[in-house]
């Protein structure tokens, strides 16, 4: 099965595209397991956000290997999933912390609305294997997707949540662009300074200091 990159805007011009997803593709359609998210949703992130609308970059590992949960943004689950998924419930604890409130499900579509790039570094995972398509070659798209964004020396938000991200991003220049470095949200790291980082208020009070709309992270009712 082909990928349909017609949605892909500017993005569908990145090398990865024409040298490294066709070896991805048959790699997948060889894996007799089920693999998330489906292959029409494998590209969302990038949809949503062409490269002039990107304000902020948030990147993540892989997508949620439950089925039903992932719809290919990262940290971003369909609106019915409930418990969340415990990363995410970590960062909508930190939401309520940071800004008194929080989306009212894992749903966060909206932010990419708002220029939000939500990318994991690998875009597909076999059900119920988490990191199993790791070395598939995806990381290609990361790289060149943030080369992209560093080019156009438009300033932008980096939320970098764990030292996968930080090392991906490692090229982003500091002096230009809001870089925000901490622990992952997950269980296992969140208590080592990813709480309490304040990450989305500070990201809203640069925007303004750069001219820009603040990111309504908490109501997707609201305009």
């Amino acid at each position: 099965m082909r990928f349909d990159l017609s949605r892909l805007g500017p993005w569908a011009g990145l090398p990865f595209f024409d040298d490294t997803l066709p070896g991805i593709a048959a790699a997948l359609d060889a894996d007799p397991r089920d693999i998330l998210p489906a292959r029409d949703k494998t590209f969302a992130a990038l949809e949503a956000c062409p490269p002039a609308a990107t304000r902020v970059v948030i990147l993540g590992q892989d997508p949620y290997p439950t089925p039903g949960h992932a719809h290919g943004l990262a940290f971003s689950v369909e609106p019915h999933v409930h418990p969340l998924p415990k990363s995410l419930a970590n960062i909508f604890r930190e939401l309520r912390d940071d800004l008194g409130a929080c989306p009212p499900d894992g749903d966060l579509r909206f932010w990419a609305t708002q220029g939000v790039l939500m990318l994991n570094t690998v875009l597909s995972v076999p059900a119920g294997a988490a990191n199993g398509h790791r070395r598939l070659g995806w990381q290609a798209l990361t790289a060149q997707v943030l080369d992209r964004l560093v080019t156009d020396r438009q300033p932008r938000a980096y939320l970098l949540w764990g030292r996968p991200a930080q090392t991906a991003a490692a090229r982003v220049p500091a002096d230009a662009n809001l870089r925000i470095e901490t622990p992952h949200p997950s269980p296992l790291s969140a208590y080592r300074g990813f709480f309490g980082a304040r990450p989305f208020s500070r990201v809203n009070n640069w925007l303004q200091m750069q001219g820009m709309t603040p990111i309504n992270w908490t109501d997707p009712a609201r305009p």
